[in-house]
Formats: C-alpha cells, structure tokens, sequence
C-alpha cells in the first residue's frame, strides 16, 4: 500500500529542491552562453592558435561524461589547486563549461550560414571588423540559432540531476533522502518524474516564446527572403 502521506510530508523539501534545479539550470545556461559567445568569435574569427585551442576545449568538454567532469573538478582539480568549493558551485561550473562548448557550435553554425558578403558590406561603409560582428553578424547569429539553442535547456535540465553524485541538494537528491526515510520509491520517483516533465514542458514553452517575439520575417539563412 502507498503512503501518500511521504510525499504531502515533504512536498516543501521536495519544491525547495525544484528551485535548487532551476538555480543549477539557469546558471549553466547563463554561462555557456555567455563563454559560448566568446568560443565561438575566436573559433571563427580568432587567430590560428586561438582556433586551435577552442578546438581542444570543445573536444574535451564534449568527449567527456558529465559525471567525470563532475569528479575531474570537484575531487581532483580543485582540491589539487587548494581551493574548498562548494559542490553547487563545481555543479554550475562544470555543466556551464560543457554547455560552453555545445552552444558555441550552434553560434558557429549560425554565423557561417550568413552570407559573406554582409561582412564585406559592413566593411566597405567604414566600420571595423568588429563593429561589423557586434551591430551585423552578432544580432542575426542569435536570432538564428535560437531553435538548436533551445535544445539546451532540456539537455541541461536532465544533466542538473547527475549533480546528484556529488551532494548538490537538487530535486533527485532531495527525493532520494525522503525515500531513505520513508521506503516509497515508486511515489517518490514518479513525482520527481513528473516534475522533471513539468520543468522541461514549461521552459520549452517560455523558449518559443521568446522564439515568437524575436523572429524577425523574411530572416533567412542567406540574409534575404527565408
């Protein structure tokens, strides 16, 4: 018989470990977009050693499981540089920096399916290399990549509960003390499910959106008619 009692008695935990998820979740996103941005610009229009060394950022963030990342980081490199950092911090750090080298390919992407020509453009009219990718290339570029962008969240989403092996207090963790206690596994697992569900549905549905409003008509690929 289940005791639907472990779940309305911890229901406050339980919710408190859902913003912990959020936290996790829109710190990463934050983060690799932002060193995302920067991967990319060097990746495209950096110097050769520059390309290189993005390249060997993204084949090791992207070769790499995120539950080694997690013990990479949090019981070896840290540790090794004398530093004693909380484990939602390695959490936010490590599923950024990976999410870091997914989301610069998809800016990568977008920015060489933009016609060439439109650099050459900005050039001819006196502007700098990059004024020309901060007011030309750089708004198209995220405009473009939202759709594949959008794909991250969920990743990162389903990524926030393997902070579990490390004893970030997000919803798994949280759902699997109660279990501990109170021995109702199939409940507690089918809420944590459900919620993971409502989270993803409800993030996806703020991402289009967002989608909606930014669109612009006419935005193709090619800078012309889509």
């Amino acid at each position: 018989m289940i005791d639907i009692s472990a779940l309305t008695n911890s229901a406050g935990y339980l919710l408190e470990g859902v913003l912990v998820t959020l936290l996790l979740v829109a710190l990463s996103l934050f983060i690799g977009f932002v060193c995302g941005i920067v991967l990319t610009m060097g990746q495209v229009y950096g110097p050769k050693v520059v390309k290189k060394l993005v390249g060997v950022y993204v084949w090791f963030f992207r070769g790499l499981p995120n539950i080694v990342l997690l013990f990479l980081f949090y019981f070896a490199l840290f540790p090794f540089m004398g530093l004693d950092v909380p484990a939602f911090f390695v959490a936010v750090t490590v599923l950024g920096m990976r999410s870091a080298a997914y989301q610069s390919q998809i800016f990568r992407g977008a920015i060489e399916s933009i016609a060439s020509g439109q650099m050459l453009a900005a050039r001819s009219l006196g502007m700098t290399k990059w004024q020309a990718i901060r007011s030309i290339i750089l708004p198209q570029t995220l405009r473009l990549s939202l759709p594949g962008w959008s794909n991250e969240y969920p990743v990162l989403l389903t990524d926030s509960s393997v902070a579990y092996v490390i004893g970030v207090a997000e919803l798994l963790t949280r759902t699997a003390q109660v279990i501990s206690r109170t021995g109702e596994p199939m409940l507690l697992y089918m809420s944590c499910a459900i919620m993971f569900i409502l989270l993803n549905y409800g993030g996806m549905m703020l991402i289009q959106f967002i989608e909606k409003k930014t669109h612009i008509p006419g935005l193709g690929p090619e800078g012309g008619e889509a």
